[in-house]
């Protein structure tokens, strides 16, 4: 009767998880449409039977109009985009409709995240109550885990850096693991011998939660970096590539800690430090990347595309590891 439950909660999370994407990319085309519709009015010369009018070829005078202002001396919305607005009529009722529906649809989404991270934690807990130890012993059980540290750090990026945007491309990966994880069987199974310890198993696979959260926010950032272009963001491209950057400098300490952890899990209970398991190996190329993107931005200078691009393979490499239980053998195939 209680996993019937927890599969109610999980099942509600995803639900939520999809209408924040929703609303964040409903968000996203409605900014974008302000602004493919808008167009800079046509100053159009009136002649004034007596009045002066100005060579067009010619040097400007009194009796020309002033910089930021029409013939009538109204100002000129074509000089909007200066104040970072969309350049356009913004005062006709389709393009102020627009403005007023992008920032509230925004807002929603933002709260159907919180909720559905609250969800999980619930779910989670209830986890715990009916094992006994971390939610982090089966396929299932870290699936839904990855996507509580999901969506807390993008909960926590939208609050430090004001990364809104970064819904469309973090959310999305959030919603596949939570229909991924509903899935597999989610049972309540004793422990292998080689997970009775709670302590490492809560802390070693705890920090990778945090660290491939942390790791999903810089690839949402990278990802919204690459298709800055397209999306017509008000926010520079380069606010993004400093996003990235953040979410690697999280990322690359807490992997480190993980992979400390894990050596020292090892040899408890198999009696050895590193054994090149698959798994193993896989985790440290992981590593590598992310230790690569952060020598060549900060020693060689990196920048951009090829930074973004840097960190989008290390996403993947991360979702290879996680995946990797499933086909990559050894020590570490259960669950």
């Amino acid at each position: 009767m209680m996993l019937q439950w927890a599969e109610y909660l999980l099942v509600t999370a995803l639900a939520f998880v999809i209408a924040a994407a929703v609303g964040h990319v409903a968000a996203l085309t409605t900014r974008r449409s302000r602004v493919r519709v808008a167009r800079p009015r046509v100053r159009v010369a009136v002649t004034v039977e007596g009045a002066a009018v100005p060579d067009p070829a010619g040097p400007p005078d009194s009796t020309g109009p002033r910089d930021g202002a029409d013939a009538a001396g109204r100002p000129d919305p074509a000089d909007a985009s200066d104040l970072g607005d969309p350049v356009g009529p913004a005062s006709s009722p389709s393009s102020g409709a627009a403005a007023r529906a992008a920032p509230g649809v925004a807002v929603f989404a933002t709260a159907f995240t919180g909720i559905a991270a609250a969800v999980l934690t619930a779910y989670l807990g209830l986890r715990v109550g009916l094992t006994g130890h971390g939610p982090f012993a089966s396929q299932h059980e870290f699936a839904v885990s990855f996507a509580w540290g999901i969506l807390v750090a993008f909960l926590l990026a939208q609050w430090r850096l004001k990364a809104k945007v970064l819904g469309v491309a973090v959310l999305p990966v959030a919603a596949c693991l939570l229909a991924y994880a509903l899935r597999l069987d989610a049972g309540v199974r004793p422990l292998v011998p080689a997970l009775q310890n709670n302590l490492l198993l809560t802390l070693h696979v705890g920090f990778a939660v945090l660290s491939y959260g942390a790791a999903c926010v810089a690839f949402g950032a990278a990802v919204v970096y690459l298709a800055h272009p397209r999306l017509q963001l008000k926010t520079p491209r380069q606010r993004f590539d400093e996003i990235g950057y953040r979410g690697a400098v999280v990322t690359f300490p807490l992997m480190t800690v993980m992979i400390v952890l894990g050596a020292l899990w090892a040899e408890t209970a198999w009696g050895r430090y590193w054994g090149w398991d698959p798994k193993e190996t896989a985790a440290l190329v992981t590593w590598l990347l992310y230790a690569g993107y952060l020598h060549a931005r900060v020693a060689r200078g990196w920048r951009g595309a090829r930074c973004a691009w840097l960190l989008v393979i290390g996403f993947a490499a991360v979702m290879f590891v996680y995946f990797g239980n499933s086909f990559l053998g050894g020590l570490h195939a259960y669950g």
